[in-house]
């Protein structure tokens, strides 16, 4: 699926990943939405294979996600010069920010993240509409994206994150059973 570079093509997208991504999700038993993953040594090197053990934190980093684009879209918006990433973190460790996301949601519940994605989901979406196309996607727009557009973050924190947890979600459905 190429990359949205319109308003209307990111909320398509963004959409379409979301409501896949839900059924996804709602064609499992319970008993294999509530499995601790068994990915094993088969899938990938990336840290985030080993890091999600079950489809709560899969859906609470999503939420997490959707957090750091609201909050730096919000600062910046007020007038507070802010990154993307909340300090001390970079693009070079944001891994070890995703950790600390893991850790921080150990004991939320599955309803409770289901809850708070779906909640996320609508603040980003109402955020992304109020965003005119040149805002989202002309480079140079809003100073404080620097090299990149408004709309690539949202992209990134959206419809690439969702297809990042259906490639997860769905290789737990594959290795469900076979531990």
């Amino acid at each position: 699926m190429p990359r949205p570079t319109t308003k209307q093509d990111l909320i398509r997208t963004a959409n379409d990943q979301f409501e896949k991504m839900w059924n996804l999700i709602d064609s499992m038993p319970d008993d294999e939405r509530n499995a601790t993953f068994n990915f094993g040594a088969d899938y990938g090197k990336e840290a985030h294979w080993g890091r999600d053990e079950n489809l709560r934190d899969v859906l609470v980093h999503l939420y997490e996600w959707h957090q750091l684009l609201l909050d730096w879209v919000d600062a910046n918006q007020s007038g507070e010069a802010k990154p993307f990433l909340p300090a001390p973190y970079n693009w070079r460790t944001y891994g070890d920010m995703n950790v600390e996301f893991w850790k921080k949601h150990q004991s939320t519940t599955y309803e409770a993240s289901k809850e708070m994605l779906c909640n996320s989901y609508a603040e980003v979406m109402a955020l992304i509409d109020s965003f005119s196309g040149e805002e989202l996607f002309a480079e140079g727009r809003l100073p404080w994206t620097g090299s990149s557009t408004l709309g690539s973050y949202c992209v990134s924190a959206t419809s690439s994150h969702y297809e990042w947890a259906m490639k997860k979600i769905k290789a737990h459905k594959k290795t469900y059973g076979t531990q």
